[in-house]
């Protein structure tokens, strides 16, 4: 089930270099990182532990554009988030499926952008791990 809706690998490498890869292949894919929530430092704010997890919201503008174009209740699911996390001694990456989108709207004819985009996504994905 869970490869619907998301796509993961496994890294030996450790957290921050695997965060710090996908933050520079993001932008050597003409996608540029929004916003890093850092969740473990959130929760600790409020007295909570857990092992790091990082939520990596990223977007391509004319992607992004184009998709708006076709549906306006896309940005439901915008932007695009990397989920990076650790399992013992490995890191974790996991991308929401930008391909789920067009599958929830098939009236909105995404389906050739979001499997660009989910292309891209996964390319940068490889790379970083």
């Amino acid at each position: 089930m869970m490869e619907n809706f998301a796509f993961s690998l496994e890294s030996n490498k450790p957290f921050d270099t695997v965060v710090a890869n996908l933050e520079k292949e993001t932008a050597k894919n003409k996608f540029r990182v929004l916003y890093i929530h850092d969740v473990q430092a959130t929760l600790a704010e409020k007295g909570l532990e857990r092992e790091p997890l990082k939520i990596i919201e990223v977007c391509n503008a004319g992607f992004a554009h184009e998709a708006l174009q076709k549906e306006q209740n896309v940005a439901l699911f915008m932007p695009c988030k990397f989920v990076v996390r650790t399992d013992g001694d490995k890191t974790v990456v996991t991308l929401g499926r930008p391909m789920m989108i067009s599958e929830m709207m098939p009236q909105a004819g995404l389906d050739e952008l979001a499997a660009d985009v989910e292309a891209t996504l996964k390319r940068v994905m490889e790379a970083s791990v």
